[in-house]
């Protein structure tokens, strides 16, 4: 039987402080990190991985994805622009943004219909239910935007948007 501290009943104090002591390895100083401690790349991905698990984890409850979200936001401002012209403003490859799409009308949340006067071509609609999901999405953005500002500080959030608005 297992006591509510987590010990076997029935072993004595010295185990339990021996199989504590087994489990808890001496910390380590910490890494170094030599040449990354001067690459950009280095800390912009770090920040990345930061900001996309809080995104994912915050917009759980519409199982939205970083990049779904863009193409959405993309889509409702401009309805009825290309998949070509949504997947360049991007930078999302064809075949990646096809089966994004895909999904997004899987869930009825996008619409593609034959552009007018070229039958190679698509152009992007929000359907209602789109819509209605998007308000949320965006609830929920909202509130994973202001987990960021708690993180890096509402001027360093604006010093960094200017920054990287210029590349882009």
């Amino acid at each position: 039987m297992v006591s509510l501290d987590g010990g076997a009943r029935g072993t004595t104090a010295a185990a339990r402080g021996h199989a504590r002591r087994r489990r808890a390895p001496a910390a380590a100083p910490p890494l170094e990190l030599a040449e990354l401690n001067d690459r950009v790349g280095y800390f912009l991905r770090r920040l990345q991985v930061a900001l996309f698990k809080d995104f994912i984890r915050t917009l759980a409850p519409m199982d939205v994805r970083p990049a779904q979200y863009s193409v959405l936001i993309l889509v409702a401002a401009n309805p009825g622009r290309s998949q070509a012209t949504i997947g360049r403003a991007l930078g999302v490859e064809r075949a990646r943004l096809a089966r994004m799409l895909h999904e997004l009308e899987r869930r009825q949340w996008i619409e593609r219909r034959r552009a007018a006067g070229d039958g190679r071509s698509h152009s992007l609609f929000l359907t209602a239910a789109g819509g209605k999901a998007l308000a949320r999405i965006k609830a929920l953005a909202a509130r994973h935007e202001a987990q960021m500002v708690e993180l890096i500080g509402a001027k360093r959030r604006l010093l960094l948007l200017d920054l990287l608005r210029e590349f882009g």
